[in-house]
């Protein structure tokens, strides 16, 4: 009998990644739905730690308008291998009220970026899981169960742990200004959850890198400087990241509702901590960690929760 040909090393790996899937798709939908949203939230962290550096340097919404410039020219590679019509919107208003909507938010977080350590800017960004948990059950009809709320609460509870000893002022009016821009970016991702009933994930990402890039230019122009080479470099990885984050984000909200993901964001603060203390210096206090183990242990929680429900959501 003749031996078999061993297969090629592409060939290998376009089989393990069927595996992967294939296991990938039998979990429940709620699942794969955190799964993608904590991979979203690690993505973010990274984007924010480059973002930041960048902005300490560079004017906040030159950061912005470059930012948001890369991550469509991410995705353009895309768009021409499909063709520009398997990316035009069905809702074509619902993509412009999307992107103003998400540019008003970033608009006060890069404000804010600079001037408040990483960790603390991640924490006070976690009030924005209340606004969605609101909003989802008040304008797309979520049911607002007892366990989600539960969650919310018990890992926003391990975000003061975090933040109240540090609350001495510094900072200043930053911190409210990055509190502002928390219900913003509530408002849309509740927009985002809404277009996924019939948009295509890499519609909504590319058509938001569009619009942001068009509202952010006119604030970019007056106090434009020269990027340096590293800068350039650190503006395509966070269009990279940027495109990948947000990518993931939509699908969770495509699989699962988009209160049931929300404590899963909580875990960014462990991220946020760790690269913060690794690029910046800040190293993490007691306080950091003892928030995070409450965080944890709702995140682990709710997840073994929604596992158990029974719920079928087209992929």
């Amino acid at each position: 009998m003749k031996p078999r040909k061993p297969l090629s090393p592409s060939r290998q790996w376009s089989l393990a990644q069927h595996r992967s899937r294939r296991a990938f798709d039998a979990w429940p939908a709620a699942v794969r739905g955190m799964v993608w949203m904590v991979f979203g939230g690690l993505l973010f962290s990274f984007l924010n730690t480059i973002a930041r550096e960048l902005t300490l340097h560079l004017d906040v919404y030159q950061s912005q308008f470059l930012r948001y410039l890369f991550g469509l020219l991410v995705i353009l590679p895309w768009v021409w291998r499909d063709g520009w019509r398997a990316y035009m919107p069905v809702n074509m208003a619902g993509q412009f009220w999307r992107g103003g909507v998400h540019t008003l938010g970033l608009v006060l977080w890069f404000t804010a970026l600079p001037k408040i350590p990483l960790a603390d800017m991640t924490a006070i960004g976690f009030t924005g899981p209340i606004f969605i948990m609101i909003g989802a059950a008040w304008f797309l009809g979520e049911p607002m169960r007892r366990d989600r709320w539960i969650a919310a609460i018990i890992g926003f509870a391990g975000v003061l742990v975090v933040v109240l000893p540090k609350m001495s002022g510094e900072g200043g009016w930053f911190n409210l200004v990055m509190l502002a821009s928390s219900p913003v970016f509530a408002a849309s991702f509740l927009i985002t959850k809404a277009l996924t009933r019939y948009e295509k994930a890499g519609v909504i990402v590319l058509w938001q890198a569009l619009t942001v890039s068009v509202l952010s230019l006119p604030m970019a122009l007056p106090n434009w400087q020269a990027p340096t080479l590293m800068q350039w470099v650190g503006f395509a990885a966070t269009g990279v990241l940027g495109t990948l984050a947000h990518y993931c984000l939509t699908r969770a909200f495509a699989l699962a509702d988009i209160s049931a993901t929300q404590s899963l964001r909580f875990l960014d603060l462990v991220w946020a901590s760790i690269l913060g203390w690794l690029v910046f210096g800040d190293v993490p206090s007691q306080w950091t960690w003892a928030g995070a183990l409450v965080i944890l242990g709702a995140t682990v929680w709710i997840a073994r929760r929604e596992s158990r429900r029974k719920v079928v959501v087209p992929d």
